[in-house]
């Protein structure tokens, strides 16, 4: 059980993080992270994945993402569900603006028993607005997401979930299984599941960076299976690197933070990641 004193600390070392993020970082109009002092966005928006929300309603989401100032979520079907209306989704969009938030990708959304779910899953993130989905799919459907992409333009990104996931446990099992398929088709690369898989994180988002359409950002603190996710800048992947690479390869896409670290209680340590992130950008600035 966390004492008082432990409490206050970590309170203390996420609003000292969002502090510094907010002196070195504003927004231009579009809601783009700048610079202090600049007008050039950096390429790449910090983001939230909406799976780090699982315990809370979309207003105490959104009034957390407020504090923090990060303006791009990832949205999971437990805050809009599939079955949403379209008087139902716009209400949410029209939620979201109100907090300065959009909603710029689905999922992820499993995929694996039928090809109804995936008609379902394409017919909703055409609903929603947006380009991007995340998803779980069989291997054996594949060609038939492959054909849906064709149909509806949109990214599809693959989750890697790690040495537990038997289909797609990392990067490259991903890259493998799209490398054929329309261009649309790629990663969400989960870095730190990737990192538990016992791979080069960094490599590999070089390695597969033109198939790279959405990053779950985050640390781990061991490179196994037994590595649980923890604040950026304590875990075992050297978030510099990770950035600079970012820089190198031109990445265009979010960085959105799925933090599975205290989630019943999340705001301390996802200030933390937050303030850690954007102190990076102005260091390699």
């Amino acid at each position: 059980m966390e004492t008082r004193r432990k409490f206050v600390q970590k309170g203390l070392l996420g609003i000292a993080a969002a502090g510094l993020a907010g002196r070195a970082f504003g927004a231009d109009a579009a809601g783009n992270s700048v610079k202090a002092g600049t007008a050039k966005p950096v390429g790449f928006d910090l983001a939230i994945a909406g799976y780090s929300f699982v315990k809370f309603g979309l207003d105490d989401a959104l009034a957390m993402m407020k504090r923090m100032d990060v303006r791009y979520l990832c949205i999971k079907d437990f805050h809009l569900p599939l079955t949403a209306t379209d008087a139902e989704i716009a209400a949410f969009h029209k939620k979201l603006a109100d907090s300065g938030v959009t909603g710029y990708g689905v999922g992820p959304i499993y995929m694996t028993k039928s090809k109804e779910e995936i008609d379902r899953g394409f017919d909703y993130a055409k609903r929603v607005g947006v380009k991007l989905m995340v998803g779980i799919p069989s291997q054996e459907n594949l060609a038939y997401i492959s054909e849906k992409v064709k149909e509806y333009d949109i990214q599809y990104a693959i989750h890697n979930h790690g040495p537990e996931d038997k289909l797609y446990p990392n990067a490259t099992t991903v890259y493998e299984a799209v490398k054929n398929l329309d261009e649309r088709m790629g990663l969400c690369f989960d870095m730190g599941h990737n990192t538990r898989d016992g791979q080069d994180s960094i490599k590999d988002l070089e390695r597969y960076k033109h198939r790279i359409f959405d990053i779950h950002f985050k640390n781990v603190t061991s490179p196994t299976k037994d590595g649980k996710t923890c604040e950026l800048g304590r875990g075992v992947i050297n978030i510099p690197a990770f950035v600079r690479t970012l820089q190198k390869i031109g990445y265009k896409g979010k960085c959105s933070i799925e933090f599975e670290k205290d989630m019943s209680d999340p705001l301390a340590g996802l200030a933390e990641c937050k303030g850690y992130f954007q102190g990076v950008m102005d260091t390699l600035a």
